[in-house]
């Protein structure tokens, strides 16, 4: 029973994280040394998304045009939409750090493995589930920095500039090069290293979300969510995870694709990454507002876990039964 509110045991260990860092929070003194360690580990994150993507699989999205561009457009343009109008009604009852973490979610590429999966579990487009993900994920790098610019920059306070745009660079897309470039040597040892890697995976994004969240609650930004805030907070992202499903399913009835097809923008124009949204708060928020920024990104993740389960079993039943 318990595992049906709860598939995936990342989610428990996310909202652990959370917890252990509300408990015994960073220092303010060591703050800095905390930041460093993260970012190391990012750099590393990213290292290994690099060496785990086979180049072929990275030069067919970049081939694909028409379902590929339908999902990029749904991630980086319909979902911003959404999300700038979700969390502007948000910002009438929630802190503005907690209304513009809904927009950040907004922003955020696809996920990759649970995109995947719950398409293959609702008798999805598995290929074009695969290289959508991976497309989303590498324009993620780009497109989340410039939509939060365009989007999020002048509400928060912080503008994108040369520093960040360096560290964009050196922390994300440089070591997924490496990764690349010495897929050919540490290619196939990564392979039979999924657990491994795996659990160096998570361990880097719960360093971030612990170092975001922790740092936030030493220098007392956290004071502001009261258990009435965090209510409203759910049930926003819950709405907002609601009208992205609605919307990409619509979407794609409109423009009749294949079911297959339809399946595969829902899961993957609908779901966002947190293994992309902690590390990505790390380097363009400070430590006082990066965990609040966070925060919304942490419960979509969950709820579209939950969601989906239901989802996609309801779709491939549905497929069955056209099917005979």
């Amino acid at each position: 029973m318990l595992r049906k509110f709860l598939p995936d045991q990342f989610v428990i260990l996310l909202f652990g994280t959370l917890v252990l860092a509300w408990v015994l929070p960073v220092p303010v003194k060591d703050v800095p040394l905390a930041q460093s360690i993260s970012f190391a580990g990012i750099f590393f994150l990213f290292f290994l998304h690099g060496l785990r993507l086979p180049r072929h699989e990275v030069a067919r999205a970049m081939k694909g045009w028409q379902l590929q561009g339908l999902m990029l457009a749904f991630t980086f343009i319909l979902m911003p939409l959404l999300g700038l109008g979700i969390s502007t009604l948000a910002a009438q009852f929630l802190p503005v750090a907690l209304a513009s973490g809904l927009l950040y979610a907004a922003i955020l590429p696809s996920t990759v493995q649970s995109a995947v999966s719950y398409a293959t579990l609702g008798k999805g487009n598995i290929a074009a589930s695969v290289i959508g993900a991976a497309l989303s994920n590498l324009s993620g790098i780009f497109a989340t920095p410039l939509l939060f610019a365009l989007m999020l920059g002048s509400a928060s306070g912080v503008v994108i500039g040369s520093d960040i745009v360096i560290k964009i660079i050196t922390m994300l897309l440089l070591p997924f090069i490496m990764g690349q470039g010495v897929q050919n040597w540490l290619g196939a040892w990564a392979a039979r290293q999924k657990t491994l890697l795996t659990f160096c995976d998570r361990s880097v994004i719960l360093l971030a979300v612990y170092v975001a969240f922790g740092a936030a609650v030493s220098s007392g930004s956290l004071e502001i969510i009261s258990l009435w805030s965090l209510v409203l907070l759910v049930l926003f992202a819950a709405i907002f995870l609601g009208f992205s499903f609605t919307a990409a399913w619509c979407v794609g009835g409109l423009l009749d694709l294949p079911r297959a097809d339809r399946i595969s923008l829902l899961f993957t124009g609908a779901h966002k990454s947190i293994a992309i949204g902690a590390p990505m708060a790390a380097l363009l928020f400070s430590p006082k507002i990066a965990g609040l920024m966070i925060l919304p990104t942490i419960l979509y993740h969950q709820l579209q876990l939950i969601a989906s389960v239901p989802l996609a079993k309801r779709l491939a039943a549905a497929q069955d039964e056209a099917g005979d």
